[in-house]
């Protein structure tokens, strides 16, 4: 039990290289150890020492050498060899990791992508190969794996920028016993089926796109708001001040006809009322007073000789007959005519 419960680390590089490793400063603090391996079997096995060591605090941590076969036997001593620490046996080939694919090629039909490699020269069968793609606009990565040596998806945005990797996986448990994958090859940009050499003038059109849009909607905002407030201050400039009336349409013809011009319309206005006054003027009032009262009779008697003659001259629309004067009568003219009409026929003034 005690030789096998070290936990070490195994790669075989493409079946080129083995690499084995082992916690040096846990398993064996403060000693130093030796490494021996072979890929004989039975009898005949030769222990060679280990050709180049990988160290861990001046300790020896790990051996890599030569893949020279499918079964290898491992030994770790003390440092002088006398004492085993560790042995192992395993099959070099379920501890593969596969080299980076070899000459990968991007195929743009529409809105489908086809990547491949070359075909590896050994256990293709046991090989599948990942591609990864992402946006710049995307956290994570998409992930797609085919047969080696091809592998496919739709669904890209001819407008977008995508970023590419792709690398080769080992079968578990059908051809290795660890889960290896080679490593990534270097990582490509495309948009559109072109090559790009990188994706950062996308980041910059997708900001710059953003703060146009977001300056727009604030600016909307602020004229949205700026008018809300703009009527509620005309209601409330409204209710505290009231409006004062506009002079222009009060003295429409001031600004009509004179353009303003205050004097030109003043002399204009008194002229006007200056002929409306002389046309409508009313003619002075003739006070009779009787002197006599003696005449009242007589005056009666041609008083209704009067009212008849011009009556009869209303009836013909004589001119004179329509003005109209003040009288003073006496008290006996008003008492005998009152509720009539004054009117006026040429010198005589009668009331109807």
């Amino acid at each position: 039990g005690g030789r096998d419960a070290i936990n070490t680390t195994i790669i075989n590089f493409d079946n080129e290289k083995m690499q084995i490793t082992w916690a040096a400063t846990e398993v064996f603090p403060g000693k130093n150890v030796s490494f021996s391996y072979t890929f004989d079997e039975g009898k005949s096995k030769v222990w060679k020492p280990c050709p180049a060591y990988v160290l861990d605090q001046d300790y020896n941590s790990g051996c890599l050498f030569k893949t020279e076969g499918p079964t290898l036997a491992i030994s770790i001593r003390n440092n002088n060899g006398s004492e085993e620490l560790f042995s192992k046996k395993l099959k070099s080939d379920f501890y593969i990791k596969p080299s980076r694919p070899e000459n990968v090629t991007f195929f743009w039909k529409a809105d489908t992508v086809t990547v491949s490699c070359n075909k590896p020269q050994r256990a293709v069968k046991c090989l599948i190969l990942e591609l990864q793609y992402k946006s710049k606009f995307d956290k994570n990565w998409q992930s797609r794996t085919s047969k080696c040596c091809s592998v496919g998806d739709q669904g890209f945005d001819p407008r977008k920028c995508y970023s590419f990797r792709v690398r080769l996986k080992r079968l578990v448990p059908l051809c290795n016993v660890v889960n290896y994958s080679s490593d990534w090859e270097a990582e490509t940009f495309w948009r559109n089926g072109t090559l790009l050499d990188s994706c950062d003038d996308d980041i910059k059109s997708h900001s710059n796109t953003v703060i146009v849009l977001t300056c727009l909607l604030a600016v909307l905002l602020m004229m949205f708001i700026l008018s809300v407030l703009l009527c509620k201050w005309q209601r409330l400039q409204k209710s505290v001040m009231p409006a004062i009336p506009d002079p222009k349409y009060i003295f429409a013809d001031l600004f009509s006809d004179h353009n303003g011009n205050f004097q030109e319309w003043i002399d204009k206005t008194d002229h006007a009322m200056v002929h409306t006054k002389l046309d409508y003027e009313e003619p002075e009032c003739i006070i009779e007073a009787e002197s006599q009262q003696e005449d009242e009779n007589s005056d009666k008697q041609g008083l209704q000789e009067k009212i008849f003659s011009f009556s009869r001259a209303a009836e013909n629309n004589d001119p004179k007959a329509a003005q109209i004067d003040c009288l003073m009568p006496t008290s006996n003219t008003i008492a005998s005519f009152a509720g009539f009409h004054i009117l006026m026929n040429d010198d005589m003034y009668v009331m109807l």
